[in-house]
């Protein structure tokens, strides 16, 4: 159905531009022809008569995306273990987190700048986020901003969303 009123639309507004165009070069006043721009009506229901089929589409269902972080657990009598969690491996695991994120979902967009994003590295075109704060950058990029759109789907947390923008905030900074 959708195709079929695609299709419609389409092959309607070729016909209005080019009866546009005939008539725009065609005879000036006193001219008796009949234009295409008068026919419009007919053309249309030509084009709904003839165009073909809509198809149906199947699509398989997609894997989520990044859902869960895995921490070693350290034994109690693992003291190597429990230092080196202590000693700041809980934030190479967070680092780790936000640049898989980046990788899977950010990339796409903020490697090339689509949609106006804000470049991988740039840091005069991340300053006036920064200066928002990351509370507000994370909510944007978790539940959708302007051209964002939301990246909290799919199983993807604001905890792993808030370690993907603290990835492009400090590659930035």
């Amino acid at each position: 159905m959708r195709k079929t009123v695609l299709n419609t639309a389409l092959w309607t507004a070729l016909v209005v531009s080019l009866g546009v165009s005939v008539s725009a070069c065609s005879g000036g006043e006193g001219s008796h022809e009949v234009l295409a721009v008068d026919r419009v009506e007919e053309a249309a229901e030509l084009a709904r008569t003839n165009a073909p089929e809509a198809e149906d589409f199947e699509f398989a269902e997609t894997e989520s995306m990044l859902t869960t972080m895995v921490v070693p657990e350290a034994s109690a009598t693992d003291v190597e273990g429990a230092e080196a969690i202590e000693g700041g491996e809980t934030e190479d695991l967070a680092v780790n987190v936000g640049a898989q994120l980046y990788d899977t979902q950010c990339m796409a967009c903020h490697a090339n700048g689509l949609l106006g994003a804000p470049t991988y590295g740039d840091a005069a075109a991340w300053a006036p986020r920064i200066e928002k704060g990351l509370d507000t950058l994370t909510d944007h990029s978790a539940n959708g901003f302007n051209q964002m759109p939301a990246q909290a789907v799919n199983g993807v947390t604001i905890e792993q969303i808030r370690s993907a923008v603290e990835y492009m905030v400090d590659a930035a900074s």
